[in-house]
């Protein structure tokens, strides 16, 4: 379990710094094509699609750490009223069902990323589309990874404190 814990460690270092040249290309590049606009009356062509594949890319690597950082989204208005048992075993299932489900999201990116792999479609400067895609079943998987490490590490707390 702890190799599982450090390998999901060594994703965190690598998603967060791949996030900060991420931004700082995306920071440059918008701010080139509006200089180049302005003063020069022209821009690199490809640019802008390049930045929505950066935004894309960014979003979901982030939403990828914001689950390794519990800073994810989630509504908990029904866990107020819970007692702490019950609110740990929702916990558990909740964990569990994202899992399952963040599991299915990543295949159907698999499969929509090989579709487009088979269609040799190109997005710009003949780079094909499925290359930028990639992004899409890599971070599904990791946060079905995530939620499922979590599952198990909230249930292995739970038994803990009910059998100390």
């Amino acid at each position: 379990m702890e190799l599982i814990k450090s390998l999901d460690r060594f994703l965190e270092k690598i998603e967060g710094r791949l996030i900060v040249v991420l931004l700082s290309v995306m920071i440059i590049l918008s701010f080139g094509q509006m200089v180049s606009r302005n003063i020069f009356h022209q821009s690199l062509v490809w640019g802008d699609t390049l930045l929505r594949q950066l935004v894309l890319w960014t979003g979901f690597l982030g939403a990828s750490l914001a689950v390794h950082k519990n800073k994810h989204i989630s509504i908990d208005v029904f866990s107020n009223f819970m007692s702490p048992a019950l609110k740990g075993k929702v916990l558990i299932f909740t964990h569990f069902i994202t899992a399952v489900i963040s599991g299915f999201l990543a295949w159907a990116a698999w499969s929509f990323m090989q579709f487009e792999r088979e269609s040799e479609s190109t997005l710009f400067l003949d780079i094909p589309v499925w290359i930028f895609q990639f992004i899409l079943p890599y971070s599904f998987l990791i946060i079905a990874f995530r939620f499922l490490l979590k599952s198990v590490d909230s249930k292995k707390s739970e038994s803990t404190q009910i059998n100390p």
